[in-house]
């Protein structure tokens, strides 16, 4: 028996990246998966990879209507839904003087309004699933140790971090069967390590062994490693965890 038998997650950024990995792993752990993204077609081609315990939904996780739709058809597919996995974000640089104004707005919309909204939207049906019930939202390294050139990103990510434990703390109180974390990348093998990679300035060569040196452990994660972390917060392993930070960064957050 897997870890996520008889669980059924809705997936954010769910077409590829960590959310992809995610997807692929829940349903090989026995679960279900519901693959939410703007890409829909590639949400559908890996939904159709994985079989009859994934689909996937249309979702502008900046539009809380498309979060109620998403958690709607969620339910109508697989009967409930007991994990919410908020993975969709984006990470553009800009420090404070200089961050172009829309960037800046867009990481406030997609990275912190789209996990406010998926939280909000999908509360009630995480409780009315009548067992235990999780939600994991992805913060990153940087939330924890602040980087000059990435205000915006740096800004949502940290208050991600306090959202997830105000929903841990209001679950709790409300005495709400569900538990809510933060797992916390640091660079991750991912589309959008790669358009980092490939963005200028440098070599991708020379921008690899800068990622790697932030790193204590010395190399960029992988999407399986943090996935890993999910389905953990995400199962019933975890049972006693709330509110809590997993940082899955090759000890980046700590290094001196």
């Amino acid at each position: 028996m897997g870890r996520m038998t008889g669980k059924v997650a809705l997936i954010s950024g769910g077409a590829e990246g960590i959310g992809g990995v995610l997807g692929r792993m829940i349903v090989a752990e026995g679960g279900s998966a519901m693959l939410a993204d703007v890409q829909l077609d590639k949400a559908k081609a890996l939904a159709a990879e994985l079989g009859s315990n994934a689909d996937a939904v249309a979702l502008d996780v900046r539009s809380l209507e498309q979060w109620e739709a998403a958690v709607a058809a969620t339910v109508a597919r697989f009967g409930k839904l007991t994990s919410l996995c908020n993975i969709a974000g984006i990470s553009e640089p800009g420090n404070t003087v200089d961050v172009d104004l829309d960037s800046w707005h867009r990481h406030i919309d997609i990275n912190l309004n789209g996990t406010f909204y998926g939280c909000r939207a999908a509360l009630s049906a995480l409780a009315d699933a009548g067992e235990p019930a999780t939600i994991v939202n992805v913060g990153s390294m940087l939330a924890h140790r602040a980087n000059p050139i990435m205000a915006a990103y740096c800004a949502s990510k940290a208050a991600v971090t306090h959202l997830t434990k105000t929903v841990a703390l209001d679950c709790a109180a409300r005495g709400l069967n569900v538990r809510a974390n933060t797992v916390h990348p640091g660079a991750i093998r991912t589309p959008m390590y790669d358009r980092y990679l490939n963005a200028g300035g440098a070599t991708p060569e020379e921008i690899e062994v800068a990622m790697a040196s932030a790193h204590p452990m010395g190399r960029v994660g992988t999407a399986e490693e943090v996935a890993q972390a999910i389905i953990f917060l995400s199962c019933d392993d975890s049972s006693f965890t709330s509110g809590t930070d997993l940082n899955v960064d090759g000890a980046s957050a700590i290094r001196s």
